[in-house]
């Protein structure tokens, strides 16, 4: 199971330090989300302004290790809690996207889906010559600005006009539940279970860290500082993950 710790090296930053604790705001809630229309403007023009970044990210040496021990038969599945799509990129097959995937955008009225790369034309040519001023990267294809989003527009569904929102997992949403039984039957059928670059602090990832102590599952976690599953695993390496990864997929070949 991967986090943010995987993608860093690909200059998408993380969340939290090495205590765990928040580097930046939390991120927007699903609530705020749908009720907002001020919230919405704001989010889409962060996005228009971060989506760019996200989408040139290229995989890191952590991707690329953990796609060669799946290539030998070592990783029964990789469920990530990115929503990158960097681990694909890198060649990875059998992955299970735990938050969604932030290429692809969903209507919330009638399902239809389209690629991220097209809504940012939309977005673009809804607001000719705006200009986001200075804008610092944030993760998962966000932005900071300082500039009002108050007239911004937000395009809707080209099929029903409907709310358009990333197809990802908000904070405040829950994980459909297919991809949370087969997180949990991955852990039941699985010899071990790998944590790479996550501080779990977050239950959507910590809970099958639990299930797998329940079952009596060995658990190694490999991460930049504490974890809140630290007292539940069996092994824990504080270093790079990227580093630490080709380190041991030399040594396995």
């Amino acid at each position: 199971m991967t986090g943010a710790g995987c993608s860093t090296d690909s200059g998408i930053p993380d969340y939290r330090d090495e205590a765990g604790a928040w580097k930046r705001p939390e991120p927007i809630r699903y609530a705020e989300f749908v009720r907002s229309d001020a919230a919405r403007r704001r989010y889409w023009a962060r996005s228009m302004v971060g989506w760019p970044r996200m989408a040139e990210a290229r995989p890191s040496g952590a991707h690329h290790a953990l796609k060669a021990l799946g290539e030998d038969g070592r990783i029964h599945l990789l469920v990530t809690q990115n929503v990158d799509g960097l681990h694909q990129r890198a060649g990875s097959t059998d992955v299970l996207d735990l938050h969604g995937r932030i290429a692809d955008v969903v209507c919330l009225d009638c399902d239809d889906r389209i690629p991220r790369a097209a809504y940012q034309h939309q977005l673009a040519e809804a607001n000719p010559g705006w200009s986001p001023g200075e804008a610092g990267t944030a993760p998962d294809g966000d932005a900071d600005l300082t500039v009002d989003t108050s007239r911004f527009e937000v395009p809707g569904c080209a099929t029903c006009g409907g709310m358009l929102k990333p197809d990802v997992v908000f904070f405040g949403e829950s994980v459909p539940r297919l991809r949370v039984e087969r997180a949990y039957a991955a852990v039941e059928d699985c010899d071990a279970l790998l944590v790479v670059g996550s501080s779990l602090m977050v239950f959507s990832g910590l809970r099958f860290v639990r299930a797998a102590t329940k079952q009596g599952v060995p658990v190694a976690i490999l991460n930049r500082g504490r974890t809140r599953a630290d007292d539940d695993a069996q092994l824990k390496v504080d270093a790079d993950c990227g580093e630490a990864l080709l380190r041991v997929h030399a040594a396995l070949a």
